[in-house]
This record gives structure tokens, sequence and C-alpha cells, in this order.
């Protein structure tokens, strides 16, 4: 059994729920450090200093060290030297800030002070001994994105290090405590349900969604409507908007303050329509389609990689206009869509399934540190 140190600076959502499921399915000891989930850009900035002032005062000798993307890792190994030097540390990618798409109303991206995140990116993975990426797209996205981005300095690009960085990274699909929806009983109520359960911002493209509900309440089509998500001080416009024109279809709205809400209303979701237009992975539409929604994913980001190959043609769209096309359809079949689950495919990303891989891949890691 080794001992593995998470190393956390957005302890918060799906990192937070990420460390604590591998810590409490691992075979080996896990301890983690972490900041609170705010203030990101503050936290890629300066949270390595924090994190590496709690790590010098820890008795814990890790084995291995394992921090998220959020950490300088560079600043971090530098302010702990005398107990790093000859640690093996692997770097996972929940996100990165080289293909995420920043908002235009950014201040960042408006006074053009936005790419040392991705830099901060860029170095962090070559410091690491492993660099693990939640999906393939991911992988392939940032890979992509970096060397684009390393072109656009005068000299001495170094555009070679995304070479030695792709040498050492590999895709470790993300781990969801997906068990604990199997007490919750599935129930259809009586006008089919839609569901929309992701965090209320730009990049999820609220407006493409609300669109094409505004279109079925046009059209008379009926169907309720449960929006669920964490939202933030400043959240889109289309979210009130949205309030108000399906006030009638809206059974409920807003966060979900405990598991059992949340599992309860994707647990009675018939239609997921997804209109994300960044993720890396799709945590909350795993969740979804293992509690039975029938899933409408747009045919890109990292859903053809998580959807099986025989079930592209039946849930995956190319533009809005299918898109509205196939949520009309399956409410005029809802009978037939609600007998139709995709839960079996989608056990692998339990945590049960994905610790024994999370495990033997560091131990393996360790052993050639030492070897």
């Amino acid at each position: 059994m080794a001992k593995i140190l998470i190393v956390e600076p957005y302890f918060s959502g799906s990192h937070k729920s990420w460390a604590l499921g591998y810590q409490d399915n691992s075979s080996h000891e896990i301890e983690i450090i972490s900041l609170e989930g705010k203030f990101w850009k503050w936290r890629m900035h300066g949270g390595a200093i924090s994190l590496a002032n709690l790590f010098q005062k820890t008795k814990f000798a890790p084995d291995l060290i394992l921090a998220s993307d959020m950490l300088d890792l560079t600043t971090f190994l530098c302010l702990t030297k005398n107990k790093t030097s000859n640690l093996p540390t692997a770097l996972y990618f929940h996100e990165n800030q080289l293909s995420y798409p920043w908002s235009k109303s950014d201040r960042d991206v408006q006074k053009k002070r936005d790419h040392h995140y991705g830099f901060i990116n860029i170095v962090s993975a070559l410091a690491a001994d492993k660099v693990l990426f939640n999906s393939e797209f991911h992988l392939e996205s940032f890979l992509l994105e970096g060397k684009k981005f390393l072109k656009n300095f005068p000299d001495n690009n170094e555009t070679k290090s995304i070479d030695l960085i792709k040498k050492k990274s590999r895709v470790l699909h993300l781990g969801i405590d997906l068990k604990r929806f199997d007490s919750i009983k599935r129930l259809s109520l009586k006008d089919p349900l839609i569901l929309w359960n992701h965090r209320w911002e730009y990049d999820k493209n609220p407006k493409s969604f609300f669109k094409s509900m505004f279109k079925l309440k046009e059209k008379n089509i009926p169907f309720s409507l449960a929006v669920l998500g964490e939202s933030f001080a400043s959240k889109p416009n289309i979210f009130d908007e949205a309030k108000t024109k399906l006030k009638n279809e809206i059974i409920h709205f807003g966060y979900c303050d405990n598991h059992w809400d949340y599992a309860k209303w994707l647990c009675s979701a018939d239609i997921l329509p997804v209109t994300n237009n960044q993720d890396f992975f799709g945590a909350s539409i795993v969740e979804a389609i293992y509690c039975g929604a029938f899933p409408l994913l747009p045919n890109r980001l990292s859903y053809p990689e998580l959807l099986p190959t025989e079930f592209h043609k039946m849930h995956l769209y190319g533009d809005e206009k299918e898109l509205d096309m196939m949520i009309e359809n399956s409410l005029k079949n809802i009978n037939k869509i609600r007998n139709i689950s995709l839960a079996q495919y989608f056990k692998r990303f339990d945590w049960k399934s994905m610790a024994p891989t999370y495990d033997q891949l560091f131990s393996s890691i360790i052993e050639k540190k030492h070897s």
C-alpha cells in the first residue's frame, strides 16, 4: 500500500468530489491538502505558496504527489524541495486554461492578460512525472492548443515541450460515485420531464437550451422542466427570462442542497438535451444517464468518446435544428423512450471500477521512479 498526497487548490465541485471519491475507494492511503474552492485565478497564482506551507507542516510522508490542474506545480515543488525532491508527481487535468472557452466579458480577456494561466498549465505538465487527462478529447485539445499558444511568442518558443508532455500523458477517466444513486427508485411523472443539471454559466450554452424549450412551448407540446445546477453571483440573463416564460413548465428551479433532492430529479428525468460548448468529461451527464435519462448530446467534445459507438446515431446531433427534431420526437414517443436505459454502459465510471485502475497506475509510477 502506497501513501499518496492529493494537492487541490480548488476544493469544490467536481474537484472535491473526485478527490474524496478516490480517497474513499482507493486501496492506498490517501491524504488531501486543499484550499477553499473560490477565487480560481488567485488559486492558480498563489495557491501553490499556501499549499506548500501546509505541506511543510504535515507529518504525512507520501510516496507520490497527485496534484490537480489548478496548482502551479513548479512553484509548489520549489518551495517543498526538502521533502519532494525525490518524490514522483502526477498532474490530473480536470480542465485546462488553453482550450477552455473564456468569456469575452472577462476582464483578463479584455486586458489581454489571460494567457498566463495556460502557461502555468504547460510548465506544471513539464514538471510532472506523469500527466493525466479525464478524456481523450481533453488530451488532444490540450496538445493542439499548447503548440498554438507557444507559437505566439517571439523566439525560443519551445514548441517541442508539448511533445515531451505528450510522451508522458495518458487518459484516466473521471471516477464518479454512481452507486449512491442505486437506492433511489426511478419515477415517471405525468408530463415528460426534461432536465438541465449543469452549472449556470455561459460555457454550458444555456441560450441554445432554453431556445429549444421556448420552441416546444410555442408549439404547445406538453413537457415539464427541472433546472438544477450551481449558480453564481453573475449568471447569464437567459435563466431569469426562462423562469418567466416557462413558469408553467418549470417544476424545479435552482441548486439542490442535498444529494437526495438531486438524485430524485435525476431519477425522474426522461430527456437530457445537452447544448454545452465546453465539457472535458461530463460528470453531470454521466450521472443523469446512469439514473435513466435519455441523452441528446452534441457530436463533439468528449461525448462521442463516452457514448458507445452503436448509440451515436440515436443520441448525437449535429446542429440546433437536429436537436429540436430529436427532442420533439422523444416527447412524442415518450413511452418508448422511458423503456430505454444506457445505465449499464456507464457503470464503468463508478469508483468501484475506476479506483483499481488509479491504484495500479500510481503504484507503477512510484515503482518506476525508484527503479
